[in-house]
């Protein structure tokens, strides 16, 4: 079995050490060439990724898994974690985000735009 080597915090001193070769402006420059160029990515969370690939809003996402917003967001912002239904929900819709653009869709749920 490998084991990995943890690594110990920087003291103090070799954090203020390490501090003082930073160039800020220049790696802040690069930060934002980086944006320009379109090299940069948005990591979401899998419950983001699931409302947004199925095309709905917070509410609508929400309403379809017998949510309040305020829970949903909760969720997307990682405080909190899905669990039960809407879980296996959430699981569904990232596998096939349609159904749930479907059922939004469907008079029978109703749901507040």
């Amino acid at each position: 079995m490998l084991s990995k080597k943890a690594s110990k915090p920087m003291t103090d001193a070799q954090l203020r050490a390490w501090e003082a070769t930073r160039d800020m402006d220049a790696e802040l420059l690069a930060s934002v060439r980086e944006m320009v160029s379109g090299k940069t990515s948005v990591a979401y969370s899998p419950v983001i990724a699931a409302r947004k690939a199925s095309g709905l809003s917070q509410a609508q996402f929400a309403a379809l898994l017998g949510v309040s917003v305020r829970t949903l967001q909760g969720w997307e912002q990682g405080r909190r974690q899905p669990t039960g239904a809407a879980k296996a929900l959430i699981a569904i819709a990232q596998k096939n985000p349609q159904i749930l653009a479907d059922l939004a869709n469907d008079e029978r749920f109703a749901l507040a735009a």
